[in-house]
């Protein structure tokens, strides 16, 4: 997949990081593209916006796990 093939949120764009953990993954890509826009920019914020790259990691594999479970955003 290439970067057209997952959709960004409202005003941010999925990181690379990220977008390599959702396309690897067809059942979370799956429920990626079934969030909203504002739910999906929700989680890239959630994801971007910790200090620690180690945070970071554990972000994106909580988001995985969690948007499979059917969590629609990282706050709720």
């Amino acid at each position: 997949m290439n970067k057209k093939d997952i959709t960004d949120g409202v005003a941010h764009e999925v990181p690379a990081d990220l977008r390599e953990v959702l396309t690897s993954d067809q059942k979370a890509f799956t429920a990626w593209e079934n969030l909203t826009p504002l739910a999906r920019n929700e989680w890239i914020c959630w994801v971007t916006f910790v200090k620690k790259e180690e945070t970071r990691k554990e972000h994106i594999k909580r988001l995985s796990i969690e948007i499979k479970e059917g969590k629609r955003r990282p706050c709720c």
